[in-house]
């Protein structure tokens, strides 16, 4: 099964018009525990769209625990409370892995693997543009509800030679992890099949059209 990517048909010129563009937009589960299932589940949702020169991304989580430490790129933000796109287009053996904390810090490399990474420059990562919100669930007063909106531009993907997005396949895999929260916890989009936990999987993207 492909997802679909939409572009949008409103012109983007704020994070409020995006937020706006996401309304109409359906909701896409993290469902998979690859490993281990914590007994307190995070809820996790994500929206996804384009206009041509940027991938837009919207994640919902909820969760019992919310730790954000890193406020520079480049940081571990893995350990954070944490949401993750990877993306390799049609035709590349390697991948990107953008990691977002709770903050909108962002982790960020290319390569083939887990092992052989460059990674993007903290003034590259400087050109994404993100927006975050924290609540208390209501009538929930233990669990948080944290939402991050993220706007990252083709420049962002330094080494690829991409001009525009319509048109283009791609595999890619989304995520929830918290490496160093009380109860780590580590949440897919396409389920992955190794005995460890390793979010560093091409072989287990799913497929993805931008539209």
């Amino acid at each position: 099964m492909t997802l679909e990517i939409p572009k949008l048909s409103r012109p983007v010129n704020s994070l409020a018009d995006l937020n706006a563009a996401f309304d109409g937009l359906n909701e896409n589960a993290l469902a998979c525990f690859p490993w281990e299932t914590p007994a307190n589940k995070p809820a996790v949702n994500f929206k996804v769209a384009h206009n041509n020169e940027s991938i837009f991304l919207s994640y919902r989580v909820q969760e019992d625990e919310v730790l954000a430490r890193f406020s520079k790129h480049n940081s571990p933000v893995y350990t954070d409370s944490c949401v993750e796109f990877f993306v390799s287009f049609e035709g590349d053996k390697n991948y990107y892995n953008f990691e977002f904390n709770s903050l909108g810090t962002c982790l960020a490399a290319y390569g083939p693997d887990r092992h052989q990474r460059q990674s993007i420059a903290p003034e590259t990562l400087g050109l994404i543009q993100t927006q975050t919100s924290l609540n208390r669930v209501q009538g929930q007063s233990h669990r948080f509800d944290w939402q991050l909106v993220i706007q990252l531009p083709i420049s962002v993907l330094t080494n690829s030679k991409i001009s525009s997005l319509s048109g283009l396949k791609a595999r890619a895999n989304f995520y929830k992890c918290g490496d160093d929260l009380t109860t780590p916890h580590y949440i897919s989009w396409n389920n992955i099949g190794t005995s460890n936990p390793d979010f560093h999987q091409p072989p287990y993207f799913g497929e993805i059209e931008f539209l």
